[in-house]
């Protein structure tokens, strides 16, 4: 067994962090340099992370959803998206 499987990435983690994670990589705008720019973790890592803690059906919707998706990978992203969420997502609702 490798160093790696013994102490993975995302062991530094809090459990919030950890969920903020699988979070992030569930959103279609979120880029994975988002998440290694605030947790460290290279998209290899957040990949390991998901398969860990997702159950295998999960992970394998989970790949194929962010699998070449532009939005997912900072190369492939329009330069015009410069925000890593849509502008009416954290819009309160009147009650």
């Amino acid at each position: 067994m490798n160093a790696q499987a013994k102490n993975p990435p995302s062991s530094h983690l809090s459990e919030a962090d950890h969920s903020r994670v699988i979070e992030m990589a569930w959103e279609d705008r979120t880029p994975f340099e988002a998440i290694e720019h605030l947790y460290g973790l290279p998209e290899g890592d957040v990949i390991q992370l998901m398969r860990r803690s997702l159950k295998p059906r999960a992970f394998k919707n989970w790949r194929q959803r962010v699998s070449g998706r532009g939005t997912k990978h900072g190369a492939l992203r329009d330069p015009s998206v410069s925000r890593g969420y849509c502008s009416t997502q954290y819009k309160q609702r009147s009650k």
